[in-house]
């Protein structure tokens, strides 16, 4: 493991441990996202991972959906947030879903196990993010799925970036040492090099910045969402393995 994954997983290990709360849901704006996008085709008694999973706000949702995934594993690199995750999936009594601890780039599970792979604001902090998408690809079934977010700094926060650069400051998420510049051409370019065929694309999240101030998002800019969909700061990709349909419950 080179030094920034390892000061990556101490900042991540250090940050679950600093925002844990056990009631929490998944109603973060990527995880509307994914949920906006999923099929019941993608769940309903179908094998999932959610690799990156946190704290499991998102696992725990899909296990208690009107047609849950027939096997959902949910796994992270951090200890912290799989341990987290577990205890709010035995609170709810959730005792379908199978936690695990996982290297995001080298998973360890065997190939094309899977008919959905999900994954939420993960790759943008690897050392190689197009490796990890055809670790994704190496997982899924043929015809399968996955369902990715990371951040578009294509508008505001691209600008914040820039101006932070200026100053002589660096931008971080939460103090992770690799935060890269993300943006809906850059990722897709990288589902296309691992071999995927991108089928829907979509963001949302359009805030006004001021410097030494707090991100916010005015009326203004949610009226205008459908124009300045593009420029919104949560995305998410939906591409798919090419192949047959993908295998899961007849």
């Amino acid at each position: 493991m080179s030094s920034s994954e390892s000061q990556s997983r101490a900042a991540y290990e250090a940050w679950h441990e600093a925002v844990y709360a056990e009631d929490a849901t998944a109603n973060r704006p990527w995880h509307d996202l994914v949920l906006r996008h999923l099929r019941a085709a993608d769940l309903d008694g179908r094998d999932v991972l959610e690799i990156g999973c946190g704290r499991g706000e998102l696992a725990c949702r899909l296990a208690e959906s009107a047609a849950p995934p027939r096997r959902l594993v949910a796994a992270d690199f951090a200890h912290v947030a799989v341990r987290f995750g577990a205890a709010r999936g035995r609170h709810r009594s959730l005792g379908s879903i199978s936690w695990m601890v996982a290297d995001v780039q080298a998973v360890g599970l065997p190939n094309e196990t899977f008919d959905t792979v999900i994954s939420c604001e993960t790759i943008e902090h690897l050392v190689d993010p197009v490796g990890a998408l055809r670790e994704f690809y190496r997982m899924l079934r043929p015809g399968g799925r996955v369902v990715l977010t990371t951040p578009n700094y294509m508008g505001a926060f691209g600008l914040y970036r820039a101006y932070l650069r200026l100053r002589g400051r660096r931008y971080t998420e939460g103090g992770q040492p690799i935060c890269r510049l993300t943006s809906l051409p850059r990722t897709w370019l990288w589902l296309r090099r691992a071999g995927f065929r991108v089928r829907a694309v979509d963001a949302s999240g359009h805030y006004a910045l001021f410097p030494g101030g707090t991100p916010w998002e005015p009326g203004w800019l949610k009226t205008l969402a459908p124009l300045l969909w593009p420029f919104g700061l949560h995305s998410v990709f939906v591409a798919e393995k090419p192949g047959g349909r993908a295998g899961g419950a007849s």
